[in-house]
């Protein structure tokens, strides 16, 4: 019956056929790549007809300026680009406040000011309140030093 079965087994593993396999003829070229992934194509019936206004984050718009909209910054009928979703107000800040230049400035202030504080405490940090305990002679002989009893190597255990 295993032969049986082995031989149902070899004949149903027949190799795929080449209708299951794409044609090359269809895999796009290197340059149907090329354009596909082009960025800035400008086809006139890409969007029907949309006139796209000029990106502009509506975070950089004058916030006391008269609009229609003043949370989103914008006027009523005014077109939307079609990277709205990032542009708008509630998108992501820009955060513009410091330059990098000034940013390490202020992160340099701050590691210097923390290891000088260091320095500081480390130089004015008062000692010890009490006086180490001395021995005479050491502890050698009470550590296992030279002058320290050596256990026997034929000791034996009373238990084993």
């Amino acid at each position: 019956m295993a032969t049986k079965m082995l031989s149902r087994t070899l004949t149903a593993a027949r190799p795929l056929s080449h209708h299951s396999l794409k044609p090359h003829h269809l895999l796009p070229s290197r340059t149907q790549i090329r354009c596909i992934t082009q960025a800035d194509i400008d086809d006139p019936n890409m969007n029907g007809g949309y006139i796209n206004p000029p990106p502009e984050k509506r975070q950089f718009r004058d916030p006391y300026a008269d609009w229609w909209d003043k949370q989103e910054r914008r006027n009523f009928g005014e077109p939307l680009h079609e990277d709205h979703d990032i542009l708008g107000m509630f998108s992501p800040h820009v955060y513009i406040h410091f330059t990098p230049r000034k940013g390490f400035f202020l992160m340099g202030c701050f590691i210097a000011t923390v290891l000088g504080l260091c320095g500081v405490v480390r130089v004015y940090y008062p000692d010890r309140p009490s006086v180490r305990r001395a021995y005479e002679g050491g502890l050698d002989r009470e550590l296992g030093g030279p002058g320290a009893l050596l256990v026997s190597e034929n000791l034996t255990l009373a238990w084993g």
